[in-house]
């Protein structure tokens, strides 16, 4: 069928412009429980899910209050103590060790995986719908309109995406709302651009065209037709968005530019005792573990809905 112009009876036109593409998400899901990678990211994340969601049960301790006059003979940076595998019972049990504050280590990282999921959704979240309102907007207007939106987006990507969001925060001021704002801010323009590629291939569809033929509104056509078949792409980037976003957020708090003490944050952690990684290396590997863990199992599952989501995998 033509690209440019669709013809036949105005009943045919309106049959074409309600038609939607189906099938497309129960073939995806279909391929993606088949994909072992993709099983893996998702039984990892799960599991984070289920700890922040219960950190409250699971932990022992506060993770914020120093242990100092409560636990007796509780001394920093203790070594982990787990009485079932031959810790003296006179020993206070801390399962991953005391840090430098003589807090609990185990309880912080618990409450760690709270903090990362919230960063890494509300900031990847605010972003799509940021980028996909610009970039929709940008492809469906044309002109001079998507020539100022783009050529805004080009200038943010021209710089790395952890730099430029360093110094927003150096400038807004270190904090957890500041580095949401500014992950937010920098991973804007992927999604833009990727709304925008979209949309511009949607829109010379038949069933788009026919849209206009029969006088349909923009805005019908935009929400109706344009925009549900335009997602697909960012599901899949926003997957992946969140384990760079929770990698910047630690990279922020590791500098101190993130979320500050005593919030129990994993690239907090990591940066406070960066220099006990040869005395006391628990505290830099258990948090570090907990968050190589998380970007894995977004990637793992980003790639498999990728595959999934791809029309021409069909295996």
């Amino acid at each position: 069928m033509s690209t440019t112009a669709v013809a036949g009876s105005p009943q045919q036109v309106e049959q074409i412009f309600n038609t939607k593409p189906r099938g497309l998400w129960s073939h995806a899901m279909h391929r993606l429980i088949h994909r072992r990678s993709a099983i893996i990211g998702m039984i990892m994340l799960g599991g984070l899910l289920f700890i922040a969601i219960f950190a409250p049960v699971l932990s022992t301790h506060d993770p914020v209050q120093s242990l100092i006059g409560i636990e007796k003979g509780i001394k920093k940076r203790e070594a982990p103590c787990v009485h079932a595998l031959g810790c003296p019972a006179e020993k206070p049990e801390h399962f991953f060790g005391t840090d430098g504050n003589v807090r609990d280590l185990y309880s912080r990282v618990l409450y760690g995986a709270r903090l990362s999921l919230f960063v890494g959704i509300v900031a990847v979240g605010f972003a799509i719908v940021i980028g996909a309102l610009l970039g929709s907007f940008a492809a469906y207007v044309g002109g001079w309109t998507d020539s100022i939106v783009m050529g805004i987006m080009d200038i943010l990507l021209a710089f790395p995406g952890l730099i430029l969001a360093i110094a927003i925060v150096t400038v807004l001021g270190p904090g957890l709302l500041n580095t949401l704002l500014a992950i937010s801010i920098v991973s804007i323009p992927v999604y833009a651009r990727i709304m925008r590629a979209s949309v511009l291939s949607i829109k010379q569809q038949d069933y788009v065209l026919a849209g206009h033929s029969i006088g349909s509104g923009s805005r019908r056509i935009m929400f109706q037709n344009i925009l549900p078949n335009a997602l697909t792409p960012l599901i899949v980037q926003g997957t992946l968005g969140i384990a760079t976003a929770i990698l910047d957020a630690a990279a922020l708090s590791f500098l101190g530019l993130g979320a500050q003490p005593p919030t129990p944050e994993w690239g907090s952690m990591i940066g406070q005792e960066r220099n006990q990684v040869f005395t006391a290396p628990q505290l830099i590997i258990f948090p570090g573990i907990a968050l190589l863990l998380t970007v894995l199992g977004f990637n793992l599952l980003g790639d498999g809905l990728r595959d999934a989501l791809d029309p021409r995998q069909r295996n």
